[in-house]
């Protein structure tokens, strides 16, 4: 199973128009671990727990995608398409 989004997601993890693109799963648990502004909040949670479940095939890349999008909401990210 691939790890790869179908959608990179672009964010502005470094501060105001300083984008960040993420490919894939790999990519957005280190940026949730190492770079992330919060250190806990509900969908920062869920988000670890379901990359790491998409990792191991047991939820869809698509759904941890998704988890990860939600977290940078929490985190009050902007995020660009």
């Amino acid at each position: 199973m691939s790890n790869d989004w179908n959608k990179a997601v672009s964010l502005a993890l470094e501060g105001p128009g300083a984008f960040t693109t993420i490919r894939n799963n790999q990519e957005a648990s280190w940026a949730l671990i190492e770079d992330w502004p919060l250190e806990d909040g509900p969908a920062l949670d869920a988000a670890l727990l379901t990359l790491e479940a998409a990792m191991k095939g047991k939820t869809s890349v698509e759904a941890a995608r998704l988890s990860f999008i939600a977290a940078a909401h929490e985190a009050g990210l902007e995020i660009r398409d």
